[in-house]
């Protein structure tokens, strides 16, 4: 793997950082690990009511995600992010179940559909989860970026809208060598 992407399909950011990434990829000839990254387990599992769905509806998603993982199916993973991405985050409509079903089902990945409601996976999930932040945190969110051979990850990074393939590989080409950089440690801008 090239990379490895930690991710809350729940989270808008993170959508767009993803898209960022498979731009690179594709541009690139990089293979990418998809894996779970909780917002419910970031929050100890304090999600306000207006959330819950969404949150129920990813971990759900994140189960599928780390069985896929687990078979060594990344490619299927990411085909499954992206038909779950373009339905929430692209049409506009919050994460539910149904939209996790229909992801799974455009995805081809229709004997996989098991694992959604196999809470044997969530341990899976907590360890993927664990993974992410104890590479990149404390104090971060949903994405995290790992590469091979660098201990820390990192949380984005945050982009407010995808960007064309040359600006992607700026970013992308800027950001290994920080990565790869032990002394490195934060890059930030307020949010507006």
């Amino acid at each position: 793997m090239d990379a490895t992407f930690f991710f809350d399909p729940a989270c808008p950011w993170t959508w767009r950082t993803s898209r960022w990434l498979v731009a690179v990829a594709d541009a690139r000839g990089l293979a990418v690990e998809w894996r779970a990254f909780s917002l419910a387990i970031l929050n100890g599992g304090d999600v306000p009511p207006q959330f819950a769905e969404a949150m129920a509806a990813s971990g759900r998603a994140l189960r599928l995600v780390e069985a896929l993982r687990a078979e060594g199916r990344h490619d299927d993973a990411g085909r499954f992010y992206a038909a779950l991405g373009g339905r929430t985050h692209d049409a506009g409509n919050p994460l539910s179940d149904k939209l996790v079903d229909d992801a799974v089902a455009a995805a081809g990945l229709a004997a996989a559909a098991p694992a959604l409601d196999d809470d044997r996976w969530d341990e899976a999930v907590r360890r993927s989860h664990a993974l992410a932040y104890g590479s990149a945190g404390p104090d971060i969110g949903s994405p995290v970026l790992m590469v091979p051979g660098v201990e820390r990850g990192l949380h984005g990074p945050i982009l407010t809208e995808v960007p064309g393939t040359d600006d992607a590989l700026t970013v992308w080409d800027a950001l290994l060598p920080l990565l790869r950089l032990p002394a490195f440690h934060e890059i930030k801008r307020g949010r507006r």
